[in-house]
């Protein structure tokens, strides 16, 4: 399959924040949402073996791994990857768009859901029955640039019940945004979600590569 890098880092985003991960970035999406900040996985990358792709995660000896994108279930071989990783006993999450149907995703793999805000362009792509298919340890993101997104938002998950069904993830698009102000909305909402940041991108320059 074709893979665009194979990192080791922290875990910038989801409940697993700050967490030593290994990151398998697949080649190839179907979206182009107005903030993408990995537009360099629309086409970049290697093809590579599975027994490979195993080989270089077992060295970085975590217990997390990260496969994500692009989109990685643009590509068919990521189920059998998915099941690969988990055969290995790694916690496996796996960054999604909401576009595809998850249900390819094998059951004891983590969901990173997005559910794609107005702003991102591509919110009029999203799958919506995915929302059936999540479990209690899955996660929905929402990526907001504007107090719009954040009353969609806002309405998608009142509509849905969605704490209810999985984590609940609001972020803000880097540099669309003020984190605080997001967060001051939240606060007086009494919103029952879980505020992020893309921690990498405050430990590292914003645009740096492979971590």
């Amino acid at each position: 399959m074709k893979i665009n890098e194979i990192f080791k880092s922290i875990q910038g985003e989801t409940s697993y924040a700050g967490l030593p991960c290994a990151f398998i970035r697949v080649t190839g999406c179907n979206l182009r949402c107005s903030y993408c900040d990995t537009t360099y996985a629309y086409d970049e990358g290697n093809e590579m073996s599975l027994s490979t792709i195993l080989e270089c995660i077992a060295r970085f000896k975590t217990k997390i791994v990260c496969v994500t994108g692009g989109e990685p279930l643009s590509n068919n071989d990521t189920p059998f990857l998915l099941e690969a990783l988990l055969n290995k006993n790694y916690t496996v999450l796996v960054e999604t768009n909401g576009s595809y149907d998850i249900r390819t995703i094998p059951q004891k793999a983590i969901k990173i859901m997005d559910i794609k805000c107005p702003d991102s362009n591509m919110s009029h792509l999203m799958n919506w029955q995915n929302i059936d298919y999540l479990a209690k340890l899955d996660e929905v993101k929402f990526v907001l640039s504007s107090r719009n997104d954040y009353d969609w938002t806002k309405a998608v998950i009142q509509k849905y019940n969605l704490p209810k069904i999985a984590r609940v993830l609001v972020g803000t698009a880097f540099g669309k945004i003020s984190p605080k102000t997001v967060v001051q909305w939240i606060l007086e909402d009494n919103l029952d979600v879980r505020f992020q940041l893309q921690l990498h991108k405050y430990i590292w320059e914003p645009q740096t590569r492979g971590v």
